[in-house]
């Protein structure tokens, strides 16, 4: 028997309501429970997200080494550039401008708070990843 019954991933942010619309855009999620510090997200694959008020949230840096243990998301798409423009438009920015190349094409972004995540598109393995 599980000792959990669900996850959510909650980032920390100034303007919760903000980040709620930028990431309800990303995963074509709604809003299941608001509250004056709190605002959770539910995607149509059932992945949760929440958005927890702190006023004194400092936008992560990444990446530089002394952050190198900071978590970040990974979403995987069908086209990266698609993607990257819907992120663009609704407020998020690239953090790198290279294309990865190889079976699992990628690219940084930052939302509009600051956390980073990674768009990526799926191919099937070739080769383990070295390094």
């Amino acid at each position: 028997m599980a000792l959990v019954n669900a996850g959510v991933v909650v980032l920390d942010c100034a303007e919760p309501e903000k980040l709620a619309e930028f990431y309800k855009g990303l995963l074509g999620a709604e809003e299941t429970d608001v509250s004056a510090n709190r605002i959770e997200i539910e995607g149509p694959a059932g992945f949760r997200m929440a958005f927890r008020r702190d006023v004194n949230a400092t936008p992560p840096s990444w990446p530089r080494p002394e952050n190198s243990l900071q978590a970040h998301l990974d979403f995987v798409v069908e086209d990266l550039d698609e993607a990257e423009r819907g992120v663009v438009g609704l407020g998020g920015r690239p953090l790198e401008a290279k294309d990865a190349a190889g079976p699992h094409e990628e690219r940084g972004f930052s939302d509009p708070a600051g956390h980073s995540f990674t768009l990526r598109r799926s191919a099937p393995p070739t080769a383990p990843k070295q390094g």
